[in-house]
Parts: structure tokens; C-alpha cells; sequence
């Protein structure tokens, strides 16, 4: 992996409509994010945090979409921003913040990298529209919006050509899918490893046939890493929690294989939400899981 590491902060809690994400990034930082990839030897570039403001009334004209105003110019800024981090050949690493942060990291990354694999590391799909999300919550439509389809607004930041294939695309940990999004998982032809293939296969597996689907004519991958793909044991300070989810060790074991690899070319820890946490937990893993994926080892 390139040995500088840019790290920035979106402390963005508008996309999940729900208080206390947005202390996500400070969480992961006060776990010593900075501390642990310095030590395996990477030049960590912290560049702070995006401003992420928040306004007295969620509704947009015309839309069922919450805080769409607000998320499109964060998404935007972000995406700029991690274009040029990858401009300096540094390894943009994106601490959330809820999962809707995904937007625009995936539109900076494209910039730089437009046949990007992706792997979906979540209890859900994160696949809904403005026609069928249930609640309005944009943290539940990134990677459809990354795909091409969602509201305008959204899926053109960083250029409406500019979209992740779903051939490339892998979901890991799913256990928590709307009935729109089963349907969007079939008519794209999206792989999915739920919990089910997890448990019969060993993530060992899992993960050589992710590699197989993620680095097929691409020319990079991209992590996107949503706590709550954990099992809520492990990570309890997510806002929307499955039980019977990828437990500690598996994560890790992904981590490292992926460490292994080589590939992953961007990465973004979301939904750590401190508010909802026992004494730092879930952000201490987040941190933990970064130290495998850059390839910390224990001899």
C-alpha cells in the first residue's frame, strides 16, 4: 500500500437523521488512529474535518430526501478532497460520520481511479432510492447513488458518467435488506455474501472470491466499512445495530487478507456513533481494523 496515508474527518450525522455519529471521527482519533499506522510505519497526513452544517428543517422541496441540501455540498466538498489527496499518491482514508459520507468518497475516488472495485462491508445494502427508502435517510442509498441510480442531485456529484460497475461490486455481512433493495440486488446482478455464505463458507473463502469479483479489470478497490457489519457484541455504538452479525475475528482475518492482497487503494470507516458506545469500544475496533487492513502483524 502507498506508505502516506491522508486521514480526513467528516463528522457528518444528517445522512442517518440520528445525533451522536457526527462524534464518530473524534472517537476514532481518540482511539489513536494517527499513533497505530505511524507505528507500522506509514506518514499519516491528518487534514482534519470536513464542516458539516446543520440546519433547523430536514425537508427539500419536492423530495421525501433529508438534508438532501446539506448532504450535496458535503459530498461534494468531499469528494474534492479525496481527489486531491490521491493527486499527492496519498491513500485517502475517511473516517465517518454516518454511511452517506460513501457519496462522496466514491466520487473523489473515481476521479483517479474510474474502474474502482468496491466492497460493501455492512449489515445492510445501503441500496434504496427516494421510491422505495422507508425512512428518507440518505445513509441508506450510497452505494445505489455510486451505482447510477438515485435522486439528480445526488448522482451527479463528481460526474453522472463517473459510477462503480456492478459487476465489481461485493457486499459482505449483509442481514438487513428492504424489499427494494432485494429487488435492486437481483435486477443488477450484485454479489452478496450474507451471514448465511459467511457462516457455511469461513470468511477465508469468502474473501478469495470477493478479490476475484473486486479486482476483475479494475484498477483499484475501495473499502467502505460500516461498523454495524460487526455483530453489535463487538461494536455496540452503531445507530442502527443487527445481531448476528461478522464477529471480531473474521474482521480482522478480512483485514489481513486484504493486507495481503495488496489492492485496496481508498478505504472509509463509518457509523461509529460514541453517544450509543460502551467506553470507546467500537471505535477502538475500527482502529484495531485498520491496523490489520495497512498490515500490522503480531511477529
Amino acid at each position: 500500500m502507498n506508505s502516506n496515508i491522508s486521514i480526513l474527518g467528516v463528522p457528518m450525522d444528517l445522512g442517518a437523521d440520528r445525533r451522536g455519529v457526527d462524534m464518530g471521527p473524534s472517537a476514532i482519533r481518540y482511539a489513536g488512529v494517527t499513533e497505530r499506522l505511524e507505528k507500522i510505519g506509514y506518514q499519516v497526513h491528518d487534514q482534519g474535518d470536513l464542516v458539516v452544517r446543520r440546519p433547523e428543517k430536514y425537508s427539500t422541496p419536492g423530495t421525501n430526501l433529508k438534508y438532501l441540501d446539506e448532504i450535496v455540498q458535503v459530498s461534494t466538498e468531499l469528494a474534492d478532497a479525496v481527489a486531491s489527496e490521491m493527486k499527492k499518491g496519498h491513500f485517502p482514508l475517511i473516517l465517518g460520520g454516518d454511511h452517506s459520507i460513501a457519496i462522496g468518497t466514491i466520487a473523489g475516488v473515481l476521479q483517479y481511479k474510474p474502474n474502482t472495485g468496491i466492497i460493501w462491508y455492512d449489515a445492510h445494502g445501503d441500496l434504496n432510492t427516494a421510491e422505495t427508502s422507508p425512512s428518507g435517510n440518505i445513509h441508506g442509498m450510497p452505494l445505489a447513488v455510486s451505482l447510477g441510480y438515485g435522486h439528480e442531485r445526488l448522482t451527479s456529484i463528481g460526474g453522472a458518467d463517473l459510477k462503480v460497475k456492478p459487476e465489481n461490486v461485493v457486499i459482505i455481512g449483509a442481514r438487513s435488506l428492504d424489499p427494494g433493495e432485494r429487488d435492486f440486488i437481483r435486477k443488477l446482478g450484485i454479489k452478496v455474501f450474507t451471514m448465511h455464505e459467511i457462516d457455511r463458507l469461513g470468511m477465508t473463502q469468502v474473501m478469495e472470491e470477493v478479490l476475484k469479483i473486486v479486482t476483475d479489470g479494475t484498477d483499484g478497490v475501495h473499502l467502505s466499512l460500516d461498523l454495524d457489519g460487526l455483530d453489535p457484541h463487538d461494536c455496540p455504538g452503531v445507530g442502527t445495530p443487527v445481531i448476528g452479525g461478522i464477529s471480531y475475528r473474521e474482521s480482522h482475518l478480512a483485514m489481513e487478507i486484504l493486507a495481503e492482497a495488496n489492492v485496496v487503494t481508498s478505504a472509509e470507516f463509518v457509523e461509529v456513533n460514541p453517544i450509543l458506545d460502551n467506553m470507546n469500544q467500537t471505535a477502538t475496533v475500527a482502529v484495531a481494523l485498520m491496523g490489520s487492513l495497512f498490515g500490522e502483524k503480531l511477529l
